[in-house]
């Protein structure tokens, strides 16, 4: 039996169909290869504007947003300059502050040491004085009560009667 002429046969179908496969791949291919290239062109005429407007307003932003940054960048420098002055100022208001409040407290403990001191002197020259001068002239008017108003002092039994007494 002469097995060749099959062979052959079989091989001739198989490369028949690998030839069919590839046809329809390759038209599978072409069919594909079009969907891709209509989609690549609506791609091309809505994405690609689009990117290259984004472009050169990035690149026309770009200097723009340089200059804000910077900006920025002296604002920030400014203003911390100005916090380091007006944190000294304060500083030197606190501290002038405080010094003028201690002045303040010594000024005023000195003033009630001397009211003290003062109200001492006038109680020892004023006060005593005039203390001493009421006592002597209340005794002196005691004493010219009890002279000149001798009778008085006999008739009430020793005593000298009240001048609300006297009155009824």
């Amino acid at each position: 039996m002469d097995y060749l002429p099959i062979f052959i046969g079989v091989t001739a179908a198989a490369v028949l169909l690998q030839a069919g496969i590839l046809v329809g791949m390759y038209l599978a291919v072409r069919k594909t290869s079009a969907r891709v290239e209509a989609i690549a062109a609506q791609v091309e005429a809505k994405v690609l504007p689009t990117a290259e407007v984004a472009h050169s307003i990035i690149l026309d932003l770009r200097p723009k947003l340089e200059t804000v940054v910077g900006n920025i960048s002296e604002m920030s420098n400014t203003v911390r300059a100005q916090l380091e002055r007006i944190d000294l100022t304060v500083s030197d208001i606190v501290d002038r502050t405080r010094l003028q409040v201690i002045r303040a407290d010594e000024l005023v403990g000195e003033t009630m040491d001397r009211i003290e001191e003062t109200r001492d002197v006038v109680t020892r020259s004023v006060v005593s004085p005039v203390r001493k001068i009421s006592g002597l002239v209340h005794g002196i008017s005691t004493g010219f009560e009890t002279f000149f108003g001798g009778q008085r002092y006999r008739r009430n039994g020793g005593s000298i009667a009240p001048q609300d007494e006297m009155f009824i």
